[in-house]
């Protein structure tokens, strides 16, 4: 499977629990980190679900 990039570019501050949870999941700590996953069907809702607070370089 190709991998992608995800890199946080805004802050979790005043964003509910779960979108938390889930930048925590796919291992965003801090602002502007770049994480390196597998595409797979269960991180792509990952980011899904967070897309506002994230993007995807490729």
């Amino acid at each position: 499977m190709a991998t992608i990039k995800i890199k946080q570019v805004k802050s979790r501050i005043g964003a509910p629990i779960d979108q938390k949870r889930t930048l925590d999941a796919l291992g965003l700590r801090k602002l502007n980190r770049v994480v390196e996953h597998e595409s797979t069907p269960s991180i792509l809702g990952m980011i899904t679900k967070v897309k506002h607070l994230v993007v995807v370089v490729e």
